[in-house]
């Protein structure tokens, strides 16, 4: 009994971890007194129920867990924002669907929760009964069920009470959903039919000079009536910023080139490569194989790399070879000429040092204290540091060294006075701190301010007429006989080829999914199009080349295909109904006054495990 309880073990810890996820979010969360083990109860209602704390916590360590397993670095203040902020959608969604669920009056009767634990196990149990040929043992899992103890037979229960009504509420939602073989034919086509075509451009922005035309100040003046929305500006400000690059320094380069060259010494004696690579190369995935690249064509790997291993003796460890990923140690354990070869390597990446990180910390906290009794300029100076001033708009916060700045967006356009210094945030790429020098808010743009802007666009708008006149005239001149050669000589253009391309293909020189393409394909063999004109361009397309779509190849995968379509479409309704049950819902988001520190120097809540 005890060695079958072993080999029980690990789908039963996957059945309770499946429960407990549930219980979490399902159950604890629904704590009708409104308090919890955390003590804070709700934080927030969707129509009549409450969002709980636990829920949220839920939520956000699920999420949280998923990111930090997804990088290396610490996950930064503003990914833990944004975190925050998707678990709380989570749980609002969840409480939406629940109360959906109950307007329906879905639920789940014990022979149904029977049937579904016999018939269709979770899915992460599958691979614990699923054998390398992929057949999934059906008799161990009934074994296992009839062993299970109790406790995880309620927890099982638990399980499928809670996903067994949302599968109902999908099939609802989605019901209706029908692909014919016409649309499947045509999603193939889309995808597998190709055209080559050769086409003259005519470039109107560049063919044509300014001085042709004229625009008259009535008519930017009309246009700047008509067309308002196209000069609406979001809010704006100027601020002074500091920004600490976390980029390694020189001295962490010279750090890793030293360590990368401690590593090969090691090697040369006579430490053994495989168990070196596993326990020290940065490349994850060789490691696992002793540092082993296999067999690989010239010019595979990237180019300092690709020249080290095919111009280096069979047998031997390279000098340590700086490339984009890091420095790397290799061997050379085989090569065929200079067609192929095999090696091995470790990889030390180029990181900060832990002292380098310490100096970094630390100076990023020395600049908020500094912050709290100077402005910015000098800040900079005590601390040695830079001090830029930039502007940055609420709808694109964007900061050169430091990327996205959505948490420091969100304090000078919501928070700051003019003169207040933010205190420190962190991206992925920096640490960064803020003063703002002043703000405007959203509006229209002047029109003094927007009329050069609108002499250009009327300006284009000229040139490309002109340019479809003159290409009609072009096209008239084909059809009585001239050939493309002589029109594009006559007018001074270039023939340009596609080459063989499908309808989703991006084409240089005509773009992606625009009328260029479509017309492309409507051509038949001999035709040239009329004038063609997307955006930017005015053509004209003479076709080359025609390879259909293989119906026979359609025909054998039109099963799998309308699987996945349906199941993209499914979702997309999914997404669709959910974004509606949201738009007519009351949605209270009271996390900033619940989980605010009453010590501005506590950290705020939900950083808490």
């Amino acid at each position: 009994m005890m060695r079958q309880m072993r080999d029980w073990t690990k789908p039963i810890m996957v059945v309770t971890a499946l429960a407990f996820v549930a219980l979490m979010v399902f159950e604890w969360g629904m704590d009708a007194s409104g308090q919890s083990s955390g003590g804070l109860g709700e934080i927030g209602r969707v129509n009549s129920d409450a969002v709980m704390y636990t829920e949220y916590m839920a939520a956000y360590r699920n999420l949280y867990d998923e990111v930090q397993a997804s990088q290396e670095e610490p996950i930064s203040s503003q990914q833990n924002t944004e975190i925050e902020d998707a678990a709380f959608d989570e749980v609002v969604n969840q409480l939406l669907i629940r109360q959906e669920l109950r307007r329906r009056g879905i639920g789940v009767s014990d022979q149904e929760i029977s049937q579904a634990a016999q018939l269709s196990p979770p899915g992460e149990l599958r691979p614990q009964f699923t054998d390398e040929e992929g057949q999934f043992d059906f008799n161990g899992y009934q074994i296992f069920l009839a062993t299970l103890p109790a406790e995880q037979l309620l927890l099982l229960e638990a399980y499928y009470r809670d996903v067994i009504p949302r599968g109902k509420l999908l099939r609802q939602v989605s019901a209706g959903i029908y692909l014919s073989d016409a649309e499947l034919w045509q999603l193939w086509k889309d995808q597998n039919e190709q055209v080559e075509v050769r086409y003259l451009a005519f470039d109107p922005a560049n063919r044509y000079e300014d001085g042709q035309f004229s625009i008259s100040d009535s008519e930017i003046e009309e246009y700047y009536r008509d067309q308002q929305e196209e000069f609406e500006v979001p809010a704006r400000a100027a601020v002074k910023v500091i920004v600490l690059d976390k980029t390694p320094t020189a001295a962490d380069t010279t750090a890793s080139g030293e360590r990368a060259d401690e590593i090969r010494q090691e090697l040369l004696d006579g430490a053994d490569f495989a168990e070196t690579a596993r326990q020290t190369s940065a490349d994850q995935g060789s490691a696992e194989l002793g540092g082993e690249l296999g067999v690989f064509p010239k010019g595979r790997m990237t180019g300092a790399f690709d020249s080290t291993v095919f111009s280096t003796p069979v047998g031997e460890l390279t000098e340590p070879i700086k490339t984009a990923f890091g420095y790397h140690v290799i061997e050379i354990q085989e090569r065929w000429g200079q067609d192929s070869a095999q090696a091995r390597h470790v990889l030390v990446p180029v990181e900060r040092t832990d002292e380098s990180e310490i100096a970094l910390l630390t100076l990023a906290d020395s600049i908020e204290d500094l912050g709290e009794s100077m402005v910015m300029e000098e800040v900079g100076a005590a601390a040695g540091v830079n001090v830029q001033t930039v502007d940055i708009s609420q709808n694109f916060p964007f900061l050169v060294g430091a990327g996205q700045i959505s948490e420091g967006a969100d304090w000078v356009f919501e928070e700051a006075s003019a003169g207040d210094v933010s205190p420190v945030f962190e991206t992925t790429q920096a640490f960064y701190m803020l003063e703002l020098v002043s703000s405007e808010p959203e509006g229209v743009l002047p029109l003094e301010q927007a009329s050069a802007a609108i002499e250009s666009t009327l300006l284009f708008e000229r040139k490309m007429s002109q340019a479809r006149v003159d290409g009609q005239a072009a096209v008239a001149r084909i059809r009585s006989g001239e050939t493309l050669e002589d029109i594009a000589e006559d007018l001074g253009l270039e023939i340009s080829d596609t080459g063989l391309f499908s309808r989703s293909s991006f084409v240089p020189g005509l773009g992606r999914q625009n009328s260029a393409i479509g017309a492309a394909f409507g051509l038949r063999s001999g035709e040239v199009s009329e004038v063609v004109t997307t955006p930017t361009n005015a053509f004209i397309l003479d076709l080359v080349g025609y390879i259909p779509a293989d119906s026979a190849a359609w025909i054998s995968q039109r099963v799998e295909q309308r699987q996945t379509q349906v199941l993209i479409l499914q979702q997309q309704r999914l997404q669709e109904w959910i974004d509606a049950l949201r738009a007519a819902a009351r949605i209270v988001d009271r996390r900033d006054v619940v989980l605010a520190p009453a010590d501005e120097d506590v950290v705020q809540l939900p950083m808490v495990f």
